[in-house]
This record gives structure tokens, sequence and C-alpha cells, in this order.
């Protein structure tokens, strides 16, 4: 029986220091590493809340904003109520996002002309952003007087582009809208400010 007793080694105490050391760092890891990823989680839900209610972002799909937008641009949307002549949203039709130019607000008589120069409260309006001016598609009767909490929408690229100008669209209501482009951040060779 003695030598069963010899055999058997009892911890030192630096071993037993050492071994307490080691489960102290173990949970304070553990605490560290989940109150980290609780950190992520609300960071990332908080990111999701602001780009989801604030500042929806959108990738554009189409040419109809050419050469303002082009396909694949990405790009940042303000939601706002102050909108003016000349600004570019973005707004739900049939399931889609549209992104189009305000040419008229609620009030304004709109007016087209065979060569594609558009005329707002019997003014025209200069259009830099617009190569190529074109009556486009249109079914639309003008002169046309935008609906009270209506917007008349076009696209920059006139020709191709399919907007308030068909009855298909029509002008847009204040539902629909989701917001105004401030900002292109992609590519980051564009980065400009729009709004």
């Amino acid at each position: 029986m003695d030598k069963n007793i010899e055999n058997v080694s009892l911890p030192t105490a630096t071993a037993l220091e050492k071994e307490i050391k080691r489960e102290k760092y173990k949970q304070r890891y553990k605490r560290v590493l989940k109150s980290t990823v609780y950190g992520l989680i609300v960071v990332a839900a908080v990111a999701v809340l602001i780009a989801t209610l604030v500042f929806p972002v959108v990738q554009i799909a189409g040419n109809s904003m050419s050469p303002t937008l082009n396909e694949g641009e990405v790009v940042v949307l303000v939601k706002t109520k102050s909108l003016k002549l000349g600004d570019v949203c973005a707004f739900s039709f049939s399931n889609k996002v549209l992104i189009k130019r305000i040419i008229g607000t609620p009030g304004d008589v709109i007016d087209i002309d065979a060569e594609g120069n558009v005329y707002v409260n019997s003014e025209l309006i200069e259009e830099p952003y617009v190569v190529n001016k074109s009556l486009g598609e249109c079914d639309v009767e003008f002169p046309y007087q935008v609906p009270e909490s209506q917007y008349f929408m076009m696209g920059d690229e006139r020709d191709t582009s399919i907007d308030s100008r068909s009855t298909v669209i029509g002008c847009i209501t204040d539902e629909q809208l989701i917001g105004k482009i401030f900002l292109r951040i992609w590519p980051f060779s564009k980065f400009d400010w729009l709004g």
C-alpha cells in the first residue's frame, strides 16, 4: 500500500496556480467574445435600420438616367419631403425601384414640343444633363397639369426612358417616392455628391 501512495504525485502549488489562471483566461475570453458578438449584432441591426429607414442604398439598373447615372452604379438616397425641380429621385412602381428626375411639382403645367424641349409653366427649362432631346414614348396630352401631391418624372435618356410621359407610369405620388439621390458611392472613381 505504501508503494501506491508513493506513485501518486500531488499537484504542486505552481501547477495549481497555472490551472486557475488558465480557467480564468478561458472565462474572460468567452465574456469578451460574447460581448463582441453582441456588439456587432447591434451595430449591424442599427446599420440595417438606418439604411432602410433613413438612407436607402440602390444599384442603378438600366440606362434611362444616362449620362447622369449608369447601369451598375450604387447610390445613396435620403428620405425627404423637400423635393424640387431637377432632383433625381427613386420611387416604387410595380414592385420595382425606378430612378427619374423631377420635371414638374404639384400644380406645374408641363409642355413638351416635338423636338423634346420641356417647358414648365410656359418657361423653357435648361437641361444640361440631357444629351439627346426627344419626345420619346409619349401618350400624354400636353400641356399637362401635375395633380396635387404628385410629381412629373422623366429620365435623362429621353429617347428610351419610359416615365411620366407615358400613362403606363404617369405621375408619381408621395407614397411611391422612396427618396432623393444625394450620393454616388460606386464605383469609387465616380464618388460624387449628387443632391
